[in-house]
């Protein structure tokens, strides 16, 4: 009986030494820089993909305001977009005007609307509008935001919602 209780104070003796003389000192708080920003940081395009819409960031893209946007969706992806299997499929608007107030984004036409309103080239232009509108209004999740076309020739398209677009 002596021996075990000798044995065990001897071995928990040992574990304690080892643990006190690993030579991890306790730290301050350390500075790790910007906290993450995630989503909410910057622009986001969506271009078509053979999988469907895909979003493609633009984090270091500063916009001032919806119809900037547009026209940065018009000029279709890069060349490493392209690569990737990244395409455009919105028609040429031609004069447009884009407003937004708070879950409500409106694109008012000059001309008709060459789509049909449930395509992908349609879904480019909602999830686009809809991404940045909440990045001018923090307040907005791009979620809540709904997107309404209005041609000059023709009834309202929707509003749409950018999830009506994606896949999954």
């Amino acid at each position: 009986m002596k021996v075990r209780r000798t044995g065990a104070v001897a071995a928990l003796g040992i574990v304690g030494i080892a643990l006190m003389g690993c030579g991890v000192q306790p730290t301050g708080v350390i500075g790790a820089g910007e906290p993450a920003s995630g989503l909410t940081r910057g622009v986001r395009l969506y271009f078509a993909s053979d999988s469907g819409l895909r979003g493609v960031s633009r984090p270091d893209t500063e916009i001032k305001n919806l119809g900037a946007v547009v026209k940065m969706l018009a000029a279709g992806p890069g060349p490493a977009e392209l690569r990737d299997g990244l395409t455009s499929l919105l028609q040429q608007l031609g004069g447009y005007t884009v407003t937004g107030t708070g879950t409500q984004v409106t694109v008012q036409l000059d001309g008709p609307y060459p789509e049909s309103g449930r395509d992908q080239g349609t879904g480019q232009l909602v999830c686009t509008l809809a991404r940045a509108q909440s990045v001018l209004d923090p307040e907005v999740r791009t979620d809540d935001v709904e997107v309404t076309l209005r041609p000059s020739d023709g009834a309202a398209l929707g509003p749409y919602r950018c999830a009506e677009f994606l896949n999954g």
